[in-house]
């Protein structure tokens, strides 16, 4: 099992960003796929899951009405579109499957800086 992720930068107060998570070595389709975030000094927090259809979606308060989950199982990739970033959305954001009772699984994460 393997997630790639992609997309991270530096951008300005107001800014966007779309990060992706590519996943190989399970059936990306069947399983619950979320989204966390570490900023400096603290511990990993949830940002936002998606079912494996997307009928379920749901966000830390947050990043909710800014941020959008989204996935595209034939692409076995799983997206975060992030707009209106403000510089407290500066963190590492990570991919996470659980694939219990396989186990969880997390990619090595992409770092997001938002600065003027």
């Amino acid at each position: 099992v393997q997630l790639f992720e992609s997309g991270g930068g530096e951008v300005q107060p107001g800014g966007s960003l779309t990060l992706s998570c590519v996943a190989t070595g399970f059936v990306f389709g069947i399983y619950v796929m979320k989204w966390y975030r570490q900023m400096p000094g603290k511990e990993r927090e949830f940002v936002a899951t998606i079912s494996p259809f997307g009928g379920t979606i749901d966000y830390a308060d947050s990043v909710r009405g800014r941020f959008i989950i989204s996935r595209d199982n034939d692409k076995e990739t799983l997206y975060l579109q992030m707009n209106d970033l403000q510089p407290e959305d500066t963190a590492v954001y990570y991919c996470h499957a659980d694939l219990s009772p396989r186990g969880t699984f997390w990619g090595r994460g992409t770092q997001v800086t938002v600065s003027s």
